[in-house]
């Protein structure tokens, strides 16, 4: 892969410094233990990053990295062994009952597979709705939140209400998923492997979405991939995982241009012109 040339354009996505916004989201020292077997096995291995406010940080690994274990500790869906999560400076390593479930308002997830993520028997109209009740948001407001946060991922009621999933392509069910989060208005949107269930022309769809959420509602986004061309493609940073623990990171152009580590050329071996495919 070539450098690039002194007076080659820079896209702004890519080079912006997040360096003065908000830590929204942070851990450190956060390691992850599983016992097999008699024996220990760590999954996360002394992991700190942060999460700054209305960027995206992609976590970048192949399958057994530890990237998706990390991200159910930052969901508070798995226990840490050891380390700190943080959200808005505050200790949300511990959290139970009402506080987490405050917490899981702002931080919302996508995750892989997003026919298993609904209940085949309801319509998506059913499900939306069974939710926002469950979140007691009153019915006469419901529809229009409904229809607002659909338009944000390019849906319109009419299209996919009335559907049920197995009825929708899996670009128009993940988009749906993206809503459905978005209807807790969150503060940070964590999407684990989100893509790869997805052919090529619905996975940039979802990128391209996940990326005007970012620039239209200022959301941070968490996104958790194997796939280091689409990480280039979306974030803002990049961090490397192998064997659990983070190899390498840096700005998306540090990362493409100057990799640090043999872990890293290896995953950019498999994509022969990242620059070429870098949002504009």
């Amino acid at each position: 892969m070539s450098e690039p040339s002194a007076d080659a354009p820079q896209d702004d996505m890519i080079t912006r410094s997040t360096t003065d916004a908000e830590i929204l989201l942070s851990c450190q020292n956060v390691t992850k233990e599983f016992s097999v077997a008699g024996s220990k096995i760590t999954a996360v291995d002394d992991v700190s990053l942060e999460f700054p406010e209305s960027s995206v940080l992609a976590v970048v690994g192949e399958s057994g990295s530890g990237k998706s274990t990390l991200a159910r500790m930052l969901l508070r869906l798995m226990p840490v062994t050891s380390g700190t999560i943080t959200y808005r400076g505050q200790d949300v390593t511990h959290l139970r009952g009402g506080d987490l479930r405050e917490y899981w308002t702002d931080v919302q997830a996508v995750f892989q597979d997003p026919f298993s993520s609904f209940n085949q028997f309801f319509t998506v109209g059913s499900l939306l709705r069974r939710g926002l009740a469950l979140a007691k948001v009153p019915k006469d407001e419901a529809d229009a939140l409904i229809e607002e946060c659909l338009g944000y991922v390019d849906l319109r009621p009419k299209e996919v209400l009335h559907k049920f999933p197995h009825q929708m392509s899996g670009g128009q069910r993940q988009r749906v998923m993206v809503a459905r989060a978005l209807m807790m208005r969150p503060k940070v949107l964590l999407a684990d492997e989100a893509t790869s269930m997805l052919d090529a022309t619905l996975r940039v769809n979802v990128l391209n979405v996940l990326h005007d959420l970012k620039n239209d509602l200022g959301l941070t986004v968490l996104f958790i991939t194997h796939d280091i061309g689409q990480a280039c493609y979306l974030a803002d940073r990049v961090a490397v995982m192998e064997r659990g623990k983070v190899v390498e990171r840096g700005t998306t152009e540090e990362v493409i241009f100057s990799p640090q580590g043999d872990y890293t050329r290896r995953l950019l071996s498999d994509v022969p012109d990242l620059r070429g495919s870098l949002k504009p």
